[in-house]
């Protein structure tokens, strides 16, 4: 089983979802980015689209975001947006 990740997504008046997950796949301006524990300190701007999460048990989650930005350093990886809802 792969290590888990500390995940928090926040939109601009709340907390929509923080845990653990040891998988995040999320798209940025430059692409779609997937993050797993060990992965090199990141700073990128997000594009609107989905922010995928898969959680130690196997569990998928989905967010929807957009006009924000997604950081990546010491196995935490927080993603603040103007916009987020879960799927």
């Amino acid at each position: 089983m792969a290590a888990p990740l500390k995940v928090s997504v926040v939109s601009a008046d709340r907390e929509v979802w923080s845990g653990e997950a040891t998988m995040v796949v999320a798209r940025t301006v430059e692409g779609e980015m997937g993050i797993l524990a060990g992965h090199e300190p990141v700073l990128a701007t997000l594009a609107t689209g989905e922010v995928r999460l898969t959680l130690p048990g196997g569990e998928k989650l989905t967010a929807d975001a957009s006009e924000g930005f997604l950081s990546v350093e010491n196995d935490t990886v927080t993603i603040v947006a103007g916009r987020a809802d879960l799927v």
